[in-house]
């Protein structure tokens, strides 16, 4: 499963980051790291872009960049 097909409110924790280059790095700099948690806070009505929530900070993500990451759903 892969950060962008999660609906607003879940939890999940990170478990690749496919992205490379530029976006890898910028990703990796905001924290979107592998085994963080992250909390899915609302999506734009056109499903783009979402906002999430990790390491206490609101990040925004456009849906192409949130489907380059793939996520395990936490209960």
């Amino acid at each position: 499963m892969n950060l962008a097909k999660l609906p607003p409110g879940a939890r999940c924790r990170i478990t690749k980051i496919g992205a490379v280059g530029p976006l890898k790095r910028r990703l990796l700099d905001m924290g979107v790291l592998v085994g963080e948690v992250v909390q899915v806070e609302k999506i734009a009505p056109l499903g783009d872009p979402i906002e999430i929530t990790v390491k206490n900070y609101k990040l925004s993500l456009r849906k192409k960049e949130a489907e380059g990451i793939a996520v395990e759903v936490l209960s």
